[in-house]
């Protein structure tokens, strides 16, 4: 049985209007398919194949979102306690060997965007903070190699 996987309200949002995106796409390259069959020989008929293997990876791309939005829980990230690092959490953190800091939210893997600094639970940093508080030391191997972290804040996340 697949674990249900927390969520936020945004990133099921953001996976839903992918969703529907996926769906309009997909209406029109069955319509487009329709039209190049009608073309006469589909071996060599590009159009129809390329539609084909287009409409084949439209359907796999819904399905596995389909299958994410069943397997999650929306967890509202505005009333996590910020007593503990833990799901929907801003964590700030401070590289101990190079004194920079960084600032974490702690989302699951279907909302992680290294580009919003969210990283997922599972993940080996979004792991090792889990249940951390502040001026909590840990370690963390990392592809790099390892990483020592001090935690200096955890605050609310600001969108749901």
């Amino acid at each position: 049985m697949e674990e249900i996987m927390p969520i936020s309200q945004t990133g099921r949002e953001k996976l839903k209007e992918e969703l529907s995106t996926l769906e309009d796409e997909a209406v029109d390259l069955r319509k487009r398919v329709a039209e190049a069959r009608e073309q006469g020989d589909l071996k060599e008929n590009s159009e129809y194949i390329y539609g084909r293997e287009n409409l084949g990876f439209v359907q796999g791309r819904m399905g596995e979102i389909r299958a994410k939005l069943n397997r999650s829980e929306v967890v509202d990230c505005t009333k996590a306690p910020c007593d503990r690092a833990a799901f929907g959490t801003v964590v700030t953190v401070r590289n101990l060997d190079t004194e920079k800091e960084m600032v974490f939210q702690l989302l699951g893997s279907y909302d992680s965007d290294l580009k919003r600094n969210a990283i997922s639970i599972v993940s080996p940093v979004g792991k090792a903070l889990l249940d951390c508080t502040v001026g909590d030391k840990l370690s963390v191997t990392v592809p790099r190699g390892e990483l020592r972290l001090e935690v200096v804040e955890i605050t609310k996340s600001e969108f749901k």
